[in-house]
């Protein structure tokens, strides 16, 4: 099942981030930062150009650390971009965030207008948090759950910093799928637009290969079966979600599964590394242009049967 979540709102806010990204200094780009290549829009690179961007690991106290170190490095590969792995709802580093902005436009350090500096991010990565963390008060919506902040919004900063908050956008097909998938498991995409089945058994796949002693530890798993359904049975099993006569309600244990990864009760975990995601999107980049050879073929057959019938 590929996993889709585009409402008419993202694609308001897309058209709206295009009009006023010219005035923009920096960008700051929200991660999530166990999915850093997932939860990052490549709507946002398109739109910024070649703005300065500071790309913020959030949640990195639920990541692997050392992980997250890796994909920092991999990230300042781009001269463009400065990295900052910190946890929006209790971080001393937030305060390091205005000082990456004055680096990135020295430009404009001095001037009367000050730094414009534009939040983007997917949905349910933190942007509402931290700009209340940032402006040292309530100001932006909180909720845990996607797509909470519907329209664009500018705070005023002590520090001379105008912050522009945007609504959570994805973009409009997730792929490669594996994508979507991590994406779901974190909480990016509604409840409603997934199956929880589905995402728990892609997510396992990864997860007993990446992080099995965490599944052992969480669940008093001695074996893990020949797949992940039979896994997410023996998880199942050890949380008592059980049906009449005896059977394992896989959804519920599912549900169980991806609640732990979202609220860190598997500890600190990252679905996806630098090398990983290289190697995903080569391959992914391969099956693209073998089916456009495809149907290129394909086109050319269908043009040939019919210059043959008019001949």
């Amino acid at each position: 099942m590929a996993i889709n979540w585009f409402p008419g709102h993202m694609h308001k806010a897309r058209k709206e981030i295009k009009k006023v990204m010219s005035d923009v200094d920096v960008v700051i780009e929200l991660l999530d930062a166990r999915i850093p290549f997932s939860s990052s829009n490549p709507l946002v690179g398109n739109l910024r150009g070649e703005k300065p961007v500071i790309k913020l690991l959030n949640k990195a106290d639920l990541a692997d650390p050392k992980v997250t170190e890796a994909w920092q490095a991999h990230l300042e590969k781009d001269n463009a971009v400065k990295s900052l792995a910190l946890s929006a709802t209790a971080d001393g580093k937030i305060k390091m965030i205005a000082n990456l902005c004055r680096k990135l436009a020295p430009h404009k350090v001095d001037s009367d207008k000050g730094i414009s500096a534009m939040i983007m991010g997917i949905p349910n990565v933190g942007k509402s948090t931290l700009i209340n963390s940032l402006a040292g008060k309530t100001i932006a919506k909180v909720g845990n759950e996607p797509a909470v902040t519907k329209r664009q919004q500018k705070i005023k900063l002590d520090n001379g910093i105008t912050l522009s908050d945007t609504p959570g956008i994805l973009w409009p097909k997730l792929e490669p799928a594996t994508c979507g998938y991590r994406l779901a498991s974190t909480g990016a995409v509604k409840d409603t637009a997934m199956e929880y089945e589905d995402v728990a058994w892609e997510c396992l796949k990864e997860f007993r290969v990446l992080y099995p002693n965490a599944l052992k530890d969480r669940y008093g798993l001695s074996e893990f079966g020949s797949d992940e359904y039979e896994l997410l049975e023996f998880i199942g099993k050890k949380r008592g979600c059980l049906k009449s006569g005896g059977v394992v309600d896989v959804h519920q244990a599912a549900t169980i599964f991806l609640q732990d990864l979202r609220s860190g009760k598997l500890g600190r975990v990252t679905l996806e590394t630098p090398k990983m995601m290289e190697a995903e999107m080569a391959e992914f980049r391969a099956m693209l242009e073998a089916k456009r050879e495809q149907e290129e073929l394909a086109k050319k057959e269908k043009e040939d049967r019919s210059g043959k019938r008019t001949s």
